[in-house]
């Protein structure tokens, strides 16, 4: 079979509505490695969209399914609970950058995860509104549509969406918006859109993921905690893309020097398997009713003992150091490239969450079709990207951390000439 047949079957089988980027097929992976059915290998740096910090199948994940598999594969936790759940809960509790007692509860999937936060923070407010940000992405069903601030492709033709949900400005320093313009956007909501008093949460990502990649400054951090205490306003951090060591912390909440009440997680904390999480104050988590949260599969136990085996391997290699480190050489590379693309408009990171912008040079105007260019230029070489960004005009980097030196050297090269050539 090669990748041109499962293409041709592919469009008879499967609905446009599910975009595919890649035109060929995946056999097998190893760490930062993908091999197509044609035995073509290419350098992921995708990780199924942050899913993979630890790698394609590590081998102490791989061990950890393995020994549940041989256990029991499904009872439902709710039915029948099993002490990997809770062990994992508790070390989470442990970790997770919130004020006092904390508790967690896992589902599947981050937008699972995003939605069960709602409910939670609604449970706890008796309040219905929620704030979110331009350019933020929560999920792909209909309340988190609605908190997601991309029109295309994401809510194309799928209206009308929940309501009671707003949306205040992201500081954006190359978009001419300063953090004081985006705390007053958020202010003039309760002005113009809703009462502060009937605000259950502000909802936003530390670092946007789809929107490009754009950093929370610690100091509007500040302004929406001092916000969220004056109106008694939960913060929720959706840390589905930047958790687990991406941005050289644990959780990218832990750059900033105030909490949040929820934080929801997803992505890389199973090392691929389905598996989502919801953490917060204790008092806060316990508001929902019993049976209030769950799932049938919410919290399997193959996906557990995965997520087990994803934190010693990033305490035992030290993927938060190693997400620094190879961070910094990725953005030393793009700061030169800087030099001879006119096209590069921003290099923004934290950790190894590192993204570049581009801009026409001639106009100013975000420049998607050069973003294109890069990605096919890089690809041609065996390099995986992806894009993001309102404009599609940012090119993201979400490699394994746990990728060799020289395969993340030989991709760097491919990155700078498809850059400068």
């Amino acid at each position: 079979m090669n990748n041109k047949e499962l293409n041709d079957r592919r469009l008879q089988a499967t609905p446009r509505g599910i975009g595919v980027m890649c035109n060929f097929y995946a056999d097998k992976a190893e760490n930062a490695t993908v091999w197509d059915v044609e035995g073509n290998e290419y350098i992921d740096f995708a990780a199924g969209i942050a899913v993979l910090n630890t790698g394609h199948r590590h081998p102490k994940v791989i061990a950890a399914i393995e020994k549940q598999l041989h256990a029991f594969t499904h009872t439902a936790y709710q039915i029948v609970p099993y002490e990997g759940y809770v062990a994992l809960a508790e070390r989470i509790n442990a970790r997770v950058p919130i004020d006092g007692p904390a508790k967690t509860a896992f589902f599947s999937t981050g937008a699972e995860a995003v939605e069960n936060a709602v409910k939670i923070a609604r449970a706890w407010t008796r309040r219905p509104g929620l704030i979110t940000f331009g350019g933020a992405f929560h999920g792909r069903t209909f309340m988190t549509m609605a908190l997601t601030g991309k029109v295309a492709p994401y809510k194309l033709g799928f209206g009308p969406f929940p309501g009671s949900v707003y949306h205040a400005q992201f500081p954006n320093e190359l978009h001419g918006v300063s953090t004081a313009e985006a705390l007053q956007s958020v202010e003039r909501l309760f002005k113009t859109d809703i009462a502060p008093d009937q605000v259950a949460a502000i909802i936003i990502e530390p670092v946007q993921g789809e929107g490009g990649f754009n950093v929370a400054p610690d100091d509007f951090m500040l302004g929406l905690r001092a916000i969220c205490d004056n109106h008694g306003i939960l913060l929720i951090a959706d840390e589905v893309q930047t958790g687990f060591a991406r941005t050289g912390k644990l959780f990218s909440m832990e750059h900033h020097r105030v909490k949040a009440d929820l934080i929801t997680m997803a992505k890389s904390l199973a090392g691929g398997m389905p598996l989502s999480a919801v953490s917060g104050r204790a008092e806060v988590m316990d508001a929902p009713a019993p049976g209030g949260l769950g799932g049938t599969y919410a919290g399997n136990p193959l996906a557990i003992a995965a997520a087990h085996a994803v934190l010693d391997v990033i305490d035992e290699e030290d993927l938060c150091a190693r997400a620094a480190h190879l961070g910094h050489h990725l953005v030393e590379v793009l700061n030169n490239a800087k030099e001879s693309c006119p096209y590069i408009a921003d290099i923004r990171a934290q950790g190894s969450m590192v993204a570049v912008e581009f801009n026409d040079p001639q106009t100013g105007q975000p420049s998607p079709e050069f973003t294109r260019q890069v990605q096919e230029r890089a690809l041609k070489e065996g390099l995986l990207l992806l894009s993001c960004g309102v404009y599609g005009n940012v090119i993201r980097f979400l490699y394994p951390l746990t990728l060799p030196e020289a395969q993340f050297r030989k991709a760097l090269d491919i990155i700078s000439a498809a850059l400068t050539r």
